[in-house]
């Protein structure tokens, strides 16, 4: 059950990610948002949603926005001639998810003069070679502002780069409180299966419990919301509106899924940072293990850790039985 300190952690940490970036949305000069998350993942949805909501309240709108795969250079300086280029946010500033961050800093050499801001994210990186790319791409373009989730990332990154870097909470906390669905059963797993997962787990052991993840989705139900979304602005002639609102629509179908989705626990077990911060938004108690390189337990403790809604887990079990208790607290009430 959602208490007065839960929407009271909501409410400080919107006005966190503010202090970080008003002073960046002062003018009138138009802004774009680059890479997109057109892929399954009801996180990164999560973030784009609270992105937008945030630029939203600051009377803004990108005039520009693109996935990696259709960026256009010479679209994004027609559209934003000299406003700030946005980078979306994530867990993927590193070289755990190559792609990336190959993009990341092909925009900063692309656009040499240009103010790049990255949103919120956490860093990770396995070799020493690829930091050091980093930070030569980073210093070729002095005009560079990393936004990160956690201290760890912080320390990191003014160790190694030569940029200005805040600490800010993720932007899908802008989206704010959330009224869940009905729940249909006591426990729900939320497992990632990729390359953050916390380990191997035998699903045999545990007969009975829903364990799933939010990646798996109907691709009809999202052709049909992209459709929508372009057709709702066929009357404005403009084509970055138009592909505004078909990527707009897609994040809202994906993160619509995902809200249904947890809601069904009524406590939910996780190795998913967005399934506890989307279970902090809709009041549902939940167990957290950390992902494969610590990245929950590190926003956790810069921002998010401490409330009644949340337990850190040490293992799968530890979490079972916590939220096993909680689901029959709430039953009761």
């Amino acid at each position: 059950m959602r208490t007065q300190s839960d929407l009271a952690l909501i409410a400080q940490l919107q006005g966190a990610i503010d202090d970080c970036l008003r002073d960046h949305l002062a003018d009138d000069r138009p802004l774009a948002i680059l890479d997109f998350p057109d892929i399954r993942n009801c996180g990164d949805s999560a973030i784009w949603l609270g992105e937008m909501a945030y630029l939203a309240s600051c009377r803004k709108r990108p005039a520009y926005v693109s996935r990696m795969r259709d960026f256009s250079p010479e679209a994004l300086e027609r559209a934003v001639p000299d406003g700030p280029i946005f980078i979306h946010g994530g867990g993927n500033f590193g070289d755990l998810w190559v792609s990336h961050q190959d993009f990341r800093e092909y925009v900063l050499e692309r656009f040499p003069h240009r103010r790049i801001i990255q949103f919120p994210q956490s860093i990770h990186y396995r070799s020493e070679a690829r930091v050091e790319q980093t930070a030569r791409a980073i210093a070729r373009h002095r005009n560079f502002l990393l936004l990160v989730r956690d201290r760890e990332s912080k320390d990191f990154a003014e160790k190694h780069f030569d940029c200005e870097v805040r600490l800010c909470p993720d932007m899908a906390f802008w989206i704010g409180a959330i009224e869940p669905d009905a729940a249909e059963f006591p426990v729900l797993a939320m497992l990632r299966a990729d390359l953050e997962k916390t380990g191997e787990m035998d699903r045999s052991a545990y007969p009975g419990l829903p364990i799933e993840d939010w990646i798996t989705e109907s691709a009809r139900h999202v052709r049909v919301s992209k459709a929508a979304g372009a057709a709702s602005a066929l009357l404005a002639f403009k084509p970055e509106e138009i592909r505004l609102r078909k990527l707009d629509a897609a994040a809202h179908n994906r993160f619509r899924r995902g809200i249904r989705q947890i809601s069904r626990g009524r406590a939910i077990v996780t190795d998913r940072l967005h399934v506890h911060i989307c279970s902090l938004l809709v009041g549902r108690p939940h167990a957290v293990l950390d992902n494969s390189y610590g990245k929950i337990g590190r926003f956790m403790a810069a921002f998010s850790g401490g409330m009644d809604l949340t337990y850190r887990a040490s293992s799968l079990d530890d979490g079972l039985e916590w939220a096993t208790d909680q689901a029959r607290m709430a039953a009761a009430a």
